[in-house]
């Protein structure tokens, strides 16, 4: 197994355990922690996709964004 694969891994188990954890403390329900904690990370992928668009699109918009960001 590669080391980036190895880290991709321990990365998404650190994810699913503090997702869970925190829906676990806040709804006090096993069933309702797991669904959250599986779907978030689906949801996180979608949302980190067309993030990654707009930001490859940021320059063709001359810049604006990048120059607040850097103010």
């Amino acid at each position: 197994m590669s080391r980036d694969l190895a880290k991709t891994g321990t990365y998404l188990a650190l994810h699913l355990t503090i997702g869970f954890t925190v829906a676990y403390l806040l709804t006090g329900s096993i069933a309702i922690a797991g669904g959250i904690a599986l779907i978030e990370p689906m949801v996180n992928a979608v949302a980190f996709f067309f993030h990654e668009k707009a930001w490859a699109a940021a320059p063709a918009r001359g810049g604006r964004f990048r120059a607040a960001m850097t103010a």
